[in-house]
């Protein structure tokens, strides 16, 4: 649960706090025009703000029936550590339970050294003994 001086909210941020957020995590910049489009594209975001400010975020991206990716979980490196995470990915557990049906896949790509922090929430990391490894391509 949130202490009385931060706010949850099921909104997407503005463009210029979601870009400053990832500035702050190290992810480097990205095209305004871009940034817009793919937070509009989301079928679900969920935003945690201290005094005004934009300190967390996640999403969910996908077609909304067989597959969902969990993307953009970000906490302000200045808020690690007091269980934010743990609030953006409740919140989007929540909608994924609602959304999600049996046969959909939920994917993500985690941080480097927070695959443990999925893991609690039944993410299996891959290579596995039934999966090979989880690929991705950057443009």
């Amino acid at each position: 649960m949130l202490a009385e001086q931060f706010t949850l909210s099921l909104t997407s941020p503005s463009v210029e706090d979601f870009l400053q957020l990832r500035l702050k995590v190290g992810w480097g910049e990205l095209d305004v025009n871009l940034a817009k489009k793919s937070l509009t594209n989301s079928l679900f975001l969920v935003t945690i703000f201290h005094n005004e400010q934009l300190v967390g975020m996640g999403r969910v991206v996908g077609d909304g029936a067989m597959f969902f990716y969990i993307q953009d979980v970000i906490v302000d490196p200045r808020y690690h550590k007091q269980g934010l995470g743990t609030v953006l990915m409740d919140s989007i557990e929540g909608y994924l339970c609602s959304s999600a049906q049996k046969g959909s896949t939920i994917g993500l790509l985690a941080a480097q050294g927070k695959e443990h922090f999925y893991a609690r929430y039944g993410y299996i990391q891959r290579p596995s003994n039934t999966l090979g490894h989880g690929m991705c391509k950057f443009i």
